[in-house]
């Protein structure tokens, strides 16, 4: 069963739930690396984007206090309910005064079971596929037959060896490539709880950078402005689909300040590698 597939399937099931459930008015399934799985009819993707930005710098803290089970936000027009089903979160917002016992009854049925037939057809649609281990070439010492009716010189035994296995020897150890310069414009970064020492690139560009170190993961980038001034960030890769392959660096006020800049301006950006 295909991502595709099951996507279609979990985003049925919201749809079935807010008619058995009138109380719940927007409803989403997103991973913890904030990637969306499905969501209802009535929710637009660019509003699910932001809602997950908002809570992204609660995420990337859970592990210190073992994860997250669930958060209730009340408002006076309704609640957001965040709670985690099977590695993954489901965002209900309500309205002001939901029938809790029921909400929590119909989610925390429909949502599991789903998953689970979901993962009977095809365990790794909604998980990350792990990398598959690189095939091992086994390497055999060529063998020299001595015939018995001569002797040979060692000089002409040398010789007659392949010459191959002397150059491989010699070959110097590859050099890693100087990192690539990228020229971006700055655009701001901000929301709720967002990390003020990390910025976001275009997910084509990591992608380009780790094939360009065999697979590296890129955590950091180098920011410089054309006046010298320079940064070191963590980076991650731009959520919303508007600035895709638009050449922007998305930066914290906190970023922008250090560096004496502001959005609409051009900064020099390479990945850190050590």
């Amino acid at each position: 069963m295909s991502d595709e597939v099951c996507a279609f399937a979990l985003r049925n099931t919201l749809n079935e739930i807010q008619n058995i459930c009138p109380d719940i008015k927007n409803a989403f399934v997103f991973k913890e690396d904030g990637e969306v799985v499905a969501g209802d009819a009535n929710t637009p993707e660019n509003t699910i984007v932001k809602v997950i930005n908002a809570f992204d710098g609660v995420f990337e803290k859970a592990d210190s206090i073992n994860g997250v089970e669930g958060i209730i936000l009340e408002g006076s027009k309704g609640k957001v309910i965040i709670s985690s089903m099977n590695g993954l979160y489901l965002v209900t917002v309500t309205s002001d005064k939901p029938d809790m016992k029921y909400l929590n009854t119909v989610t925390r049925v429909l949502i599991p079971t789903v998953l689970k037939l979901v993962e009977t057809f095809n365990p790794t649609s909604l998980k990350n596929n792990p990398p598959e281990p690189e095939p091992q070439i086994n390497q055999e010492v060529p063998k020299f037959k001595v015939e018995e009716s001569r002797e040979q010189p060692i000089e002409e035994t040398l010789a007659n060896e392949p010459r191959e296995s002397f150059e491989s020897q010699m070959k110097p150890e590859p050099v890693s490539p100087e990192p690539p310069v990228n020229q971006l414009i700055v655009e701001n970064l901000g929301g709720l709880l967002v990390p003020t020492d990390t910025v976001r690139v275009d997910n084509e560009t990591l992608s380009q950078w780790t094939e360009l170190y065999n697979g590296k993961k890129i955590e950091e980038i180098e920011i410089e402005t054309f006046d010298g001034k320079i940064a070191r960030c963590k980076v991650k890769p731009i959520k919303e689909s508007k600035y895709e392959g638009k050449g922007i660096v998305q930066m914290p006020e906190k970023v922008q300040l250090m560096l004496e800049i502001k959005k609409g301006e051009l900064v020099r950006v390479k990945p850190a590698v050590d």
